[in-house]
């Protein structure tokens, strides 16, 4: 009998704890805050605008600071020693075609003659191959000249996109290589957030969640976005991001597209983003 009571007695209590745990863990979870705050920077990408062949720079059409809109010519190169590789091109082109008639005339000749009698199987093979050897020879001269009109329209650089000259890098009449960063171009899209997020929030989050996005110098005008990428890889807190308590968190990066972006946002402009959760 003694040891039937101190059995129940012992379910009791367990399961007096088990309730206590339920209603701490249920009150903590009615605590959380609806919404969600994180903080970060601004994220916008770069282009290195440069020629795809050397030369002398001839003309810069903007400066730091200018808009551009996709498709503008940016700037330009001496055209000439590329024109006149053109040049040499179609004329080699039009002395490999003459050359190759005059070889098929001769093969044809002794296809003829071959059939008469008045020419050797011998004489018909090498007229043959010499007029398979220019008709080659034409199409290498085609390939020169499209490989000498892609040079010529490389010495023009065109906005891949519309954006923002960050910084003109070179002058006219500098002698630039091939690649050689003469621009570089801020986009004015895509635009976001980079921000970070703690383990115990992640589950709280998903793609595509809307967002407001606040800076210091507007606060009063959020701009929109949404979750576009929560990476799955842990890291520790940028030092330039959060406070010195939290520096040693793991946390997961988030990036927030701004789906408003004006001329206001800049590269790495301190924001606060706000998620509201079940939204």
């Amino acid at each position: 009998m003694k040891k039937s009571r101190v059995f129940l007695l012992s379910v009791v209590l367990l399961a007096g704890a088990g309730g206590g745990a339920f209603f701490f863990w249920e009150k903590k979870e009615e605590q959380k805050s609806p919404h969600i705050t994180l903080y970060g920077n601004v994220d916008i990408r770069q282009v290195n605008l440069g020629f795809r062949v050397f030369g002398r720079v001839k003309t810069l059409h903007f400066e730091e600071g200018d808009r551009i809109k996709e498709g503008q010519t940016v700037a330009l190169l001496d055209k000439v020693p590329y024109q006149n590789q053109v040049d040499v091109a179609r004329a080699d082109l039009a002395q490999k075609k003459t050359s190759y008639q005059n070889a098929l005339h001769i093969s044809q000749r002794k296809k003829k003659l071959l059939s008469s009698k008045f020419a050797s199987q011998e004489d018909y093979e090498i007229a043959q191959a010499t007029a398979d050897e220019a008709f080659a020879q034409i199409q290498g001269s085609e390939a020169a000249l499209e490989t000498a009109l892609t040079n010529l329209g490389d010495t023009e650089i065109f906005a891949p996109t519309s954006g923002k000259i960050l910084s003109r890098v070179t002058e006219p009449g500098s002698v630039v290589n091939a690649g050689d960063t003469v621009y570089i171009l801020s986009l004015d899209e895509p635009m976001w957030a980079r921000a970070y997020i703690s383990e115990e929030d992640l589950g709280r989050i998903s793609l595509g969640m809307k967002a407001q996005i606040f800076t210091d110098a507007r606060p009063q005008k959020p701009y929109d976005g949404q979750i576009g990428f929560v990476s799955p890889v842990a890291e520790f807190t940028p030092k330039n991001v959060e406070t010195p308590e939290l520096r040693t968190k793991l946390v997961y990066r988030v990036r927030v597209i701004v789906t408003n972006p004006d001329e206001y946002l800049r590269q790495g402009m301190p924001v606060t983003v706000q998620l509201k959760v079940g939204a």
